[in-house]
């Protein structure tokens, strides 16, 4: 391991944009099958994986439903959640905001009560084990209608206290930030943060509906704000955090190479990007092979790594006790290394 990678493994940082059906690995994939008597079209796990080749998001979504379909009980989200939560604190991650999504459980048939509680009793056992927090993130699929996701809400009151926030995921591309715009005011009236994926293969209109419709505190992804400069500028003024994906963002085609990746530009217009992992099985790598990827194709040196971990706790939903406690060890932790 070289000075770097040292580095970059052990630098704190937080993880704001991953997908927790998204850290589904193949060799997971087929043991849930086998647990709960599900068939699934692959043949092997290296099947599996070569089936990894995207064009598009959409390719990837495909892929990404079918897969889910194996996790049918509060156990397999248990065991998938803590698989993450032992892999994230390898890689120096000591706090995750994670994603899931209800609807593609609860339109199986699976209770959001199984989802949800296999999920909590996860965290609990990451927080005990690796000192880890953790905190939930409640996505609505936007290629669902908005009455569906108010109904999903509706399916999370009882346990709206341990969700720190809402988002929207799924399939980009002609399902606008403005197709969910009461939902997620809803969500905002019962405390909840706001989160949602925006200017990934959407246009730059979709993360000015987010940010003025929605009224996000948070942008995942963000990549195509870059095309418009006064959108820039403002992400820059108002300090809105975006939740970058580097190898997600290769792997789906956002950029052709690695060696394209705009996270060193987004640093110099003093924009707040972070790095995350997204969806990681899928993708090649989980947080810290996102750091590397970055730090090898553009260059960047420790502080520019330091920056971006600090970004991650600042850009967190964390209380702002928690924040500064984070940013401290962070400091310290830098002054020794």
């Amino acid at each position: 391991m070289t000075d770097l990678d040292a580095f970059i493994t052990g630098l704190p940082k937080a993880e704001l944009h991953l997908h927790i059906e998204g850290s589904l690995e193949p060799e997971q994939m087929f043991a849930f099958a086998r647990r709960n008597g599900v068939s699934i079209p692959y043949a092997s796990v290296e099947e599996v994986r070569a089936a990894y080749a995207f064009s598009n998001l959409q390719d990837f979504l495909d892929i990404y439903y079918a897969g889910a379909d194996v996790l049918r009980t509060r156990a397999d989200f248990h065991d998938l959640a803590m698989a993450y939560f032992d892999r994230a604190a390898g890689d120096g991650v000591v706090h995750a905001e994670i994603m899931f999504d209800p609807q593609t459980h609860t339109d199986r048939g699976i209770p959001f009560e199984e989802v949800i509680e296999g999920l909590l009793s996860a965290i609990a056992l990451a927080q005990e084990t690796h000192g880890m927090t953790s905190l939930l993130i409640l996505s609505f699929l936007r290629h669902l209608s908005e009455e569906a996701a108010f109904e999903t809400l509706a399916q999370a009151e009882p346990w709206l206290d341990r969700i720190a926030a809402v988002g929207l995921d799924s399939s980009e591309m002609g399902h606008p930030p403005e197709k969910f715009r009461r939902v997620f005011a809803a969500a905002a009236d019962k405390g909840l943060r706001l989160v949602a994926h925006a200017g990934e293969e959407g246009p730059p209109d979709y993360v000015y509906q987010a940010l003025d419709l929605l009224r996000v505190d948070r942008i995942d992804h963000g990549n195509r704000s870059l095309e418009d400069a006064a959108l820039t500028k403002r992400l820059a003024d108002e300090d809105m955090t975006l939740t970058v994906c580097p190898l997600s963002n290769l792997k789906l085609c956002v950029i052709d190479r690695i060696e394209d990746h705009p996270i060193d530009r987004m640093l110099a217009l003093g924009l707040k990007p972070t790095v995350n992992s997204d969806d990681p099985a899928y993708f090649g790598g989980y947080v810290a092979d996102n750091y590397r990827a970055i730090a090898a194709a553009r260059g960047l040196d420790k502080a520019a790594l330091a920056q971006l971990a600090r970004n991650s706790f600042t850009g967190s939903f964390l209380p702002a006790d928690a924040v500064a406690a984070h940013v401290a060890r962070l400091d310290e932790w830098l002054a020794a290394h």
